[in-house]
């Protein structure tokens, strides 16, 4: 009854606001209802609208039949939400019917208003905190807004700020692009500088700005933002995660300045902005009463700055370079892209160059910070980015190459036809048929050359190694021949006339006479 009875009062609240000149969207914002709900209503009549009621009110719900399993779920584990009770539901009930999310989302909810079943938020207790000392804190915090440019378009502001505790004197600085260490430490150098003065403490969110890595709770800060620490002597204090409202007078200051700064303000410049965030902090943030300590940041900050410890502006030197391993490809992979780099800056393993960025442009240098390059960054990832200038120009070193090759022999013509033919049939690889042939001239003769390279413009032959191997067989074929030695023993059973010869003999006769005439 009691959602017919809501439902009604909407209906004639809606006609109500309409007839007084409201838009859909205003009224839709004032009833907290949707603007297709606010279409809706305003498109029916009276007596349309009580059927309407009526048939909402005696129509079956599909899914009745699982009423009970919601209940049960809800009593167990009241903050179960639509989403994950619809995925219960079908885990445990293999009929389940296909429905729509809005269907499941008002069948929970019916069944909670049901059974009293309401969803409870965790209870937190919240204590008044005391005032902090002058001079004690100070909050840090990081915010963004979408602006609209001077020329129609949006652009994003990212902001640094900064609140004293105890005055509530504030500070801004703003900035086109995501805060990092280097350029935080920047803004905390002119934080203290227009506050005139360093708290003992500071307080911070978890932000990866500040730590590099939290192992249960012991938190590493960056190596920039830890020396930058040391050298100022402050104390850091950082929130739990996901608690804003430890440190809640920072998160005021940053929805003052979205709400009463940043709202329809236009953005000409980063210069400008900046300029009219201190302005503003003069002419309002620090000059009004504040709303709980009845007053002026200002003048409180005035008796702060005694409590603060003096500030003395050090040199703030920009990010150290980050340094990056040259791939023996000469390219460099940033940001899942691949940018190339000038040929030889690869001089062999554990080669790096810095790398760095400037309004959109990769700027990449050599150690002794000479420039090697600069690209415009990509968008997106698994891209490669190759400067022309940085590509090999193969085809001029090719041709010096051929060049060289046909100086070797008197006819050069022929060779570079030759060539070319090997070029057309197998261009990947004429750089290694070039470094063959280059081989085979300065071993062979002249004349052997010239007589292959016929052959093989006649035959059609595209090949270095046949043309060695063309040249090694003119070269057997050119050579003296070598008789081979006579067989005594011919397989096919006849004897050489070579082996029918008698030798002459001598008898033993005519050495035993000459040895008788000797001993005589």
């Amino acid at each position: 009854m009691n959602a017919f009875l809501s439902k009604f009062m909407m209906y004639y609240e809606i006609k109500r606001m309409h007839l007084d000149g409201r838009s859909i969207s205003r009224i839709s914002k004032v009833l907290h209802c949707n603007r297709r709900t606010v279409k809706k209503y305003l498109e029916m009549e009276d007596e349309e609208f009580e059927s309407f009621l009526k048939s909402q009110s005696t129509r079956g719900k599909l899914l009745l039949p699982y009423e009970t399993f919601v209940r049960k779920r809800l009593e167990i584990y009241r903050d179960t939400s639509a989403a994950q009770m619809h995925d219960w539901l079908k885990e445990h009930h293999a009929d389940f019917p296909e429905v729509n999310q809005k269907t499941i989302f008002n069948f929970v909810k019916w069944v909670r208003h049901q059974h009293n079943l309401p969803f409870e938020r965790p209870f937190r207790d919240y204590a008044a905190v005391e005032e902090t000392a002058y001079g004690l804190q100070a909050q840090v915090d990081f915010g963004e807004y979408n602006m609209r440019a001077s020329n129609g378009k949006r652009i994003k502001a990212y902001f640094f700020t900064l609140v004293l505790s105890r005055s509530r004197f504030k500070y801004v600085y703003f900035s086109t692009k995501p805060f990092t260490s280097a350029t935080a430490i920047i803004a905390h150098e002119n934080a203290f500088s227009y506050i005139k003065g360093i708290p003992d403490t500071v307080v911070y969110d978890q932000d990866k700005v500040f730590i590099s890595n939290e192992n249960h709770g012991e938190l590493m800060l960056t190596t920039q933002f830890k020396a930058y620490v040391r050298e100022r002597r402050f104390k850091i204090h950082m929130c739990r995660k996901a608690d804003p409202e430890s440190k809640g007078k920072i998160e005021n200051v940053v929805k003052y300045i979205k709400q009463n700064f940043l709202y329809n303000r236009t953005f000409h410049d980063l210069e400008t902005l900046n300029k009219d965030g201190l302005k503003w902090l003069e002419r309002t943030a620090n000059k009004l009463d504040h709303a709980l300590t009845k007053k002026s940041p200002l003048n409180e900050w005035l008796i702060e700055q005694d409590f603060l410890r003096p500030f003395e502006p050090i040199a703030v030197t920009g990010p150290p370079p980050l340094l990056y391993a040259v791939r023996k490809d000469n390219m460099i992979s940033w940001k899942s892209n691949l940018y190339s780099l000038p040929l030889g800056t690869y001089t062999g393993r554990g080669t790096q160059v810095s790398v760095s960025c400037d309004n959109g442009y990769l700027v990449v240098c050599a150690l002794n910070q000479k420039e090697l390059c600069r690209h415009v960054i990509a968008p997106g990832a698994g891209l490669k980015i190759i400067n022309t200038d940085h590509k090999r120009d193969k085809n001029t070193a090719l041709e010096e190459m051929t060049a060289e090759v046909c100086k070797l022999i008197s006819d050069g013509e022929s060779l570079r036809l030759f060539i070319g033919a090997i070029r057309a049939d197998k261009p990947p690889y004429l750089r290694d048929q070039l470094i063959l042939l280059r081989e085979v001239i300065t071993d062979a003769d002249q004349q052997l050359i010239e007589k292959g390279l016929r052959f093989c413009l006649q035959q059609g032959v595209n090949s270095a190694n046949d043309f060695k191997a063309l040249i090694s067989k003119f070269r057997q074929q050119s050579s003296p021949e070598i008789l081979d030695p006579i067989g005594l023993n011919p397989l096919n059973g006849a004897y050489p006339q070579q082996a029918l010869l008698q030798p002459q003999m001598s008898r033993i006769d005519d050495y035993q006479q000459i040895l008788n005439t000797q001993l005589n």
